[in-house]
């Protein structure tokens, strides 16, 4: 009985089985070794009836394809990899079967071809010697099989004659078909150039060119055109043929649809762009407005510092900053800079225009000044209209106006509005910019208020009386039945603030009811003595000291009985009195004011002083002088230790220590050095 041989099959993948192979598994005619390495292989294995290499993972397939040519022209190869340029340089060598890696069927598809090769080379006898030679058929099956091979392949392949004149396709496949949407009957016999078009890049199309004249391969993005003209992105693949004198006698060529990789990269290489872009206009503009700012001595420098440093970089025509007069409920012009000659004088905008303009929109300026949002204009029927609404703006000259809101915390101290000629200035990336000088320009008036009440010679004293119960300590108070006394309060770097009250109120009670507060991070009770007890209040920075800290005025006494409150606060002569009372008011409306009135500091202010010092104490260091100070533990008969204190602050008693001998030194350095 005649007993059929197993057809002796070798598989060279550096993943040993799995994927696509493992559908040679299951095939009963096919006895399968498999190998990692491709050395030697046509030696250990000399009666191999196929070979199959898998590309990638240190497997170079091509490679391994030649290495069996050079030994056996006629062994069946068969190559599965994913990347088209390997099915070039495949096809270039003499593959017998290309099997695409990626394709959903390829493991079926490598079995079915793994099986045509063996059926097509010659049949064995039982003892598995070669019953006929295949010389005579090689050839013919070896183009069959190619042919069959690039026809389905998913990827546009082209063939090409490079032996006559202008190297016209020979071939097409039905991808480049569908790809491109030229026919065959139309792409045969021309060259490929008719894909170019006018954006097509001049330097990538030499590359081909020089590519084929020197018989080499090559690879290129290319953006080429389909038949209907639309624009697709084309990466283009091409491997020399040589004929049997060695001469390159065609060109295989491979073209893949790249359009939405290019897309990607494009979209990238924009933000890297636009990015660089704001990078350098914030190291440049951004930083030449910050660097005026931190030298200006007062606000109105600051105001005039910020005009000149934006349309001195000639992407501006003209800047003003307008600070809201609550007294007529305008923006009024502080200060100007431009090419357009304008007075401050004519600066004036009535802030009630952002409720009752027109269409299609109120004043930029006044919108910024009412949202706190930065406001761009660019539409030219609404720039047209707001010309006409002023008398000196011309809308010729007009391409966008963008209003800038200087706003620090809760507190807006005016806008800046700029003038543009040019309307593609004011771009997401410049409206960026803008906002950083916006809130720089605030950071430094705010700086400049905090500052000049430390400094004034002369404040202003308001007295305030309250018994709204939106304020934390008249509703302790009305809740309690007791007394509070302000003692005082530090201002942290993270923004919050620490109050000091000394209270008769039942400290338990008081403790419980914090809970009820938003504005309250925590209580403590620091020391009971003689009835009383000195209570420390962490409160956030939309707190009462912290919003009135944010305009420069400062808490100088709180005294809360049965839920009445009268405040005593200092504000330079400077400030605007009635628009810190209308915010109150507004914030709190059961508050009044009772007394107002100017004085004149000494020459040598107490306050100066004071600021000096403060500056030169660290956050901690003013900390525990300040708990040492209105806990009594400097009195004699004190009753709080210094663990009570540095228990309260969450550190070591040693630690408090230190930070309070710190602060101490530097007062009494500062004290001596007057």
């Amino acid at each position: 009985m005649t007993v059929t041989q197993q057809q002796r099959v070798v598989v060279v993948s550096a993943a040993g089985t799995g994927g696509p192979v493992d559908a040679l598994n299951d095939r009963d005619s096919i006895g399968l070794t498999v190998t990692t390495s491709s050395a030697d292989l046509v030696a250990r294995f000399p009666e191999v009836d196929c070979v199959v290499a898998v590309h990638g993972d240190g497997v170079d397939a091509v490679a391994v394809l030649k290495g069996v040519r050079a030994s056996d022209p006629e062994l069946p190869v068969v190559v599965v990899a994913a990347e088209t340029t390997v099915a070039s340089e495949a096809v270039a060598a003499g593959v017998s079967e290309f099997v695409p890696k990626d394709a959903p069927d390829a493991a079926e598809r490598l079995g079915q071809r793994v099986e045509s090769t063996l059926k097509s080379a010659a049949p064995v006898d039982g003892d598995g010697a070669p019953r006929m030679p295949i010389e005579d058929l090689g050839v013919r099956e070896e183009l069959r099989l190619k042919e069959r091979a690039i026809d389905e392949a998913p990827v546009g392949i082209t063939i090409v004659d490079a032996d006559r004149p202008d190297e016209p396709m020979i071939y097409i496949n039905d991808s480049f078909e569908q790809l491109t949407g030229y026919s065959k009957t139309y792409a045969v016999g021309r060259n490929c150039r008719f894909l170019q078009g006018e954006e097509s890049d001049p330097a990538a199309v030499a590359e081909l060119r020089a590519a084929v004249d020197a018989g080499r391969s090559a690879s290129v993005e290319l953006l080429n055109y389909r038949q209907d003209g639309t624009p697709f992105w084309n990466r283009v693949d091409i491997a020399p043929v040589h004929g049997v004198d060695g001469e390159v006698s065609h060109f295989v060529g491979f073209q893949m649809d790249i359009t939405e990789r290019k897309a990607a990269e494009m979209q990238v290489k924009r933000e890297r762009e636009d990015l660089k872009h704001l990078l350098l206009r914030i190291d440049g503009l951004v930083k030449n407005v910050t660097e005026q700012l931190v030298e200006a001595q007062s606000r109105s420098q600051v105001e005039q510092a910020v005009c000149e440093q934006v349309t001195a970089a000639e992407t501006y025509d003209f800047a003003w900053v307008g600070v809201p007069d609550r007294a007529i409920d305008s923006l009024v012009g502080t200060a100007v800079a431009g090419e357009w000659a304008v007075p401050t004088a004519d600066l004036e905008l009535d802030l009630t225009a952002a409720d009752s303009s027109p269409a299609p929109d109120p004043p930029p300026a006044a919108s910024a000044s009412r949202t706190g949002e930065l406001q761009v204009v660019t539409d030219p029927g609404a720039l047209s209209t707001l010309a006409e609404q002023s008398a000196w703006l011309d809308a010729e000259e007009l391409g966008g106006i963008a209003a800038v809101p200087l706003v620090y915390g809760e507190t807006t101290y005016g806008v800046l509005s700029v003038y543009t000629s040019d309307e593609t200035t004011l771009n997401d990336h410049e409206q960026a910019v803008l906002g950083a000088i916006g809130r720089a320009t605030a950071t430094a008036i705010n700086a400049l208020e905090r500052g000049r009440l430390i400094a004034s010679d002369s404040v202003t004293r308001v007295e305030i009386r309250s018994h709204d119960r939106g304020l934390f300590f008249v509703d302790l108070s009305a809740r309690t039945g007791g007394s509070f006394s302000y003692n005082g309060s530090v201002y942290r770097d993270d923004g919050s603030v620490l109050l000091f009250f000394e209270s008769d109120a039942d400290a338990e009670t008081v403790v419980e009811a914090v809970a009820d507060y938003p504005h309250i991070v925590s209580v403590d009770s620091l020391y009971e003595y003689d009835g009383q007890t000195l209570f420390e209040f962490v409160v956030t920075d939309n707190s009462l000291p912290g919003i009135l800290a944010e305009r420069g005025v400062r808490i100088d006494a709180i005294g809360v009985d049965n839920g009445v409150a009268s405040l005593d606060l200092e504000l330079s002569a400077e400030s605007d009195v009635r628009a810190i009372v209308e915010f109150l008011q507004e914030r709190y409306p059961k508050t009044t004011i009772v007394a107002q009135q100017r004085r004149e500091e000494p020459p040598s202010t107490r306050r100066a002083f004071v600021g000096e010092v403060k500056t030169q104490l660290t956050e901690r260091q003013l900390t525990a002088l300040r708990k040492a100070h209105v806990s009594g533990f400097y009195e004699p008969n004190r009753t709080v230790t210094g663990d009570t204190l540095a228990e309260s602050m969450g550190i070591g008693r040693a630690t408090y220590h230190q930070h309070r001998r710190a602060a101490e030194r530097k007062l009494v350095d500062a004290f001596f050095e007057q």
